[in-house]
């Protein structure tokens, strides 16, 4: 008699890498980071970055960005969070990273890829790296501020005028003591405008002796497939991209495993978005009622074509009902067309 053997399981084609949650400013609060967090496929999150100047700062300022200080920085979901400094004086930047470890921070983060000219033009984020120096010198100062268990990881961009400078600051972070460093893979001129450069961080990583974290226009699997294969590495950071589809993690995780991915449905992340809005509807004034929610629509639009007709229903009102009226025709039915909402509205 012939007997079947049972079918030896899959091994996955590939180790899943770790994802990052990209800091945005303005946009990735502590609200989002748990809501993220709380879906999945997020390894590790960054706040928004605390500003220092020559100030002393006190525990609120941490704790006003980053609340989850005071549960072990750690989102709710248990997910751990980097509390991000940004600015250009060494010895405050050391003095202010101690002020945030002794506040609750596990982990300190360093900004030298903001773009925003505001930023620059204050000494601070990716004006720094026209000076490679300078950026050894933060670090180092940080590195040195902070117990030796308390990481100091950074950001970088390939550059501020041009991207020559690219391997110059990425070993200048690491000579400092960063031990990852995440890299966006264009210069501040270059903006956010397509291609993202990510035969630079391949070249990175295989110079530098600490994890490499690939960051820049990492959209869709193809787009991490593409990236994973120039770069090699084994870290990525999704921002606007985690916002436009946010179960991207977890959808890499199926794909490294070798299983079929399914991704969230447009209910599922309406049901999401609901959340969010019911959790911050209170946070602000009446005026701006929904503003959060188109904010993150905007960025929705670009996966879910769905996402795009919501913000056309809500984007001249700031009544509860009316948006929350629009929500529950998203969770029930099949998006509406404003022109349905409008008769529903006057009726």
């Amino acid at each position: 008699m012939t007997t079947k053997s049972n079918p030896k399981p899959t091994a996955p084609s590939n180790p899943a890498p770790l994802i990052y949650q990209a800091p945005m400013e303005g946009v990735i609060d502590h609200h989002v980071r748990a809501l993220l967090s709380k879906i999945g496929g997020v390894d590790v999150c960054v706040t928004e970055f605390v500003r220092v100047t020559q100030t002393k700062l006190p525990r609120r300022v941490f704790t006003r960005l980053c609340p989850e200080l005071d549960r072990g920085a750690q989102t709710p979901s248990g997910i751990p969070v980097r509390l991000q400094l940004l600015g250009g004086n060494p010895q405050a930047m050391g003095y202010n990273a101690a002020r945030a470890v002794e506040a609750g921070a596990k982990a300190i983060d360093l900004n030298f890829g903001c773009p925003a000219k505001q930023v620059n033009n204050s000494d601070g984020g990716a004006c720094l790296l026209q000076s490679p120096v300078r950026v050894e010198g933060i670090v180092a100062a940080v590195r040195k501020a902070v117990p030796d268990s308390i990481p100091v990881t950074a950001k970088i961009r390939l550059g501020f005028n041009d991207r020559s400078s690219y391997m110059d600051n990425a070993r200048a972070a690491e000579a400092g003591g960063a031990s990852e460093l995440a890299v966006h893979a264009r210069s501040k001129v270059d903006g956010y405008r397509p291609p993202a450069y990510w035969e630079y961080i391949g070249e990175i990583r295989q110079e530098l002796g600490i994890r490499v974290i690939a960051n820049g226009d990492l959209w869709t699997l193809k787009d991490f497939e593409r990236c994973r294969e120039v770069t090699q590495c084994d870290a990525y950071m999704f921002g606007r991209s985690l916002l436009a589809r946010p179960d991207i993690g977890l959808q890499i995780r199926s794909l490294c495993a070798g299983e079929e991915v399914t991704p969230m449905s447009w209910t599922q992340v309406v049901g999401i978005l609901h959340e969010y809005y019911i959790t911050t509807k209170d946070l602000y004034p009446a005026k701006y009622l929904g503003n959060r929610v188109k904010q993150w629509l905007a960025y929705l639009k670009l996966s879910f074509p769905e996402a795009q007709s919501f913000f056309e229903e809500i984007k001249r009102h700031r009544d509860h009902e009316i948006i929350e009226r629009a929500f529950a025709m998203h969770l029930n039915t099949q998006a509406p067309t404003s022109a349905r909402l409008s008769e529903e509205n006057a009726a």
